[in-house]
């Protein structure tokens, strides 16, 4: 049987469909969305499911042009390059920066543990460290950006590793923290505002990043015309992060093709907060980035080869078991006291747990279960978004790399 081959607009016109299967089966299955798997991995995963039964059958029947998946990818986290302003860092204060300080040493924790575990069962150091900082306090995307580095550096499977941790991380995260959480308001510090709260990702964006007044050429549907303005400007973003990708490329530093565009990213929204000249929404700006986020997710997940994973099983789930234990302990004992004793750190603590074994939106999800029950919490809602959805991403690239270099 021949395969069937797709081209580059095929293959993202079945990527979409793929998609929207994803999101249908996370409907269909209540629980996928209650612990925040994405619907790219819902619909993505169990087509290279299907693929790697048929690979082992002999049959190969699709092939992918995924020539897009790179500048998706880019897009992405040059969306994620524009939500860092040091405006926003600066309000945010000594909370941020203590918080972010805290997360990047777990972080240097989680690829430590990784590489110990990982060599007491005879694996490649680097697998522990893909299975640490990587995918779990990078998730997903940025284990798959990573995966080709750590493929050329001698891990076999990076790709379908990277997915198979980040998604043990997404669930561990979405499952402890809220515990977490409820024990500390409930054990250990006794005080919390009267009332249920109601703060979401979207009303603290509001508040942090003042949406920009609309403005369009006469003539001009003012909402085409600002969509065009930011899509050219991401566009534009990433182009020039190329270049500036193989300059740091040329003077010795072994990056993910990502970074680029994200300093030039977040070049452009300081000089914006500075001058206002772009106008930026970073409404407008988030949604491109999702849009580009789930087309690249679900392109690389459908392509992954998960026959790859045989005999790594076991030594993966060993590593990801001490890195949630680790990231639990911390959670418990460690943010509470740093970040001051108070209800709103053990907010912070549910979305610790949240964002560093899975997502931003697990820290979301599980601050936002323990302020509709126990009441607002400011201050968390303001430290938590920065640093887990922004910040830690540029730090964890750079410290991804130091790892890469260190052991390969």
């Amino acid at each position: 049987m021949l395969p069937i081959t797709l081209d580059l607009i095929q293959t993202v016109a079945f990527a979409g469909l793929i998609l929207f299967a994803g999101y249908g089966v996370r409907k269909l299955i209540p629980i996928l969305g209650k612990v925040n798997i994405p619907a790219p991995v819902c619909g993505g995963l169990p087509v290279a499911g299907i693929l790697a039964v048929l690979y082992f059958s002999d049959i190969q029947p699709m092939k992918f042009d995924t020539a897009l998946q790179v500048p998706f990818q880019n897009t992405f986290f040059a969306s994620i390059g524009f939500a860092a302003s040091l405006a926003l860092l600066r309000r945010g204060g000594p909370l941020v920066f203590t918080f972010f300080l805290l997360a990047f040493v777990v972080a240097v924790l989680q690829n430590v543990l990784g590489w110990a575990v990982a060599w007491v069962l005879g694996q490649h150091p680097l697998m522990g460290v893909l299975a640490g900082s990587v995918t779990l306090t990078g998730g997903p995307a940025t284990g798959l950006a990573f995966a080709p580095l750590f493929e050329q550096a001698g891990v076999p499977g990076a790709a379908a590793l990277a997915v198979a941790a980040a998604m043990v991380g997404i669930v561990s995260g979405g499952v402890i923290g809220g515990p977490i959480g409820t024990y500390l308001v409930e054990r250990k510090i006794r005080t919390a505002p009267g009332g249920p709260g109601s703060e979401t990702l979207a009303n603290v964006a509001e508040e942090l990043v003042p949406a920009q007044p609309a403005a369009a050429p006469a003539g001009e549907d003012v909402e085409s015309y600002v969509l065009l303005k930011h899509l050219v400007l991401l566009v534009v973003t990433v182009g020039v992060g190329i270049w500036v990708s193989r300059w740091l490329t040329s003077l010795g530093m072994t990056l993910p093709a990502y970074i680029g565009a994200m300093l030039v990213a977040a070049a452009l929204r300081n000089v914006d907060d500075a001058t206002g000249v772009f106008g930026i929404s970073m409404r407008v700006i988030d949604d491109i980035g999702n849009i580009a986020l789930s087309l690249f997710l679900v392109m690389a997940l459908m392509t992954l080869r998960l026959w790859e994973l045989a005999g790594l099983v076991i030594p993966l789930l060993v590593i990801l078991a001490a890195q949630v234990a680790l990231i639990a302990v911390i959670c418990v004992w460690v943010v509470p006291r740093v970040m001051g004793r108070d209800y709103d750190s053990a907010v912070m603590s549910g979305g610790f747990a949240g964002f560093m074994l899975g997502t931003s939106a697990n820290a979301m999800a599980n601050m936002g279960a323990l302020v509709e029950r126990y009441g607002p919490a400011p201050k968390a809602f303001l430290v938590v978004p920065l640093v887990g959805a922004f910040f830690i991403d540029f730090a964890n690239a750079l410290l991804i790399t130091s790892f890469v270099n260190l052991w390969q």
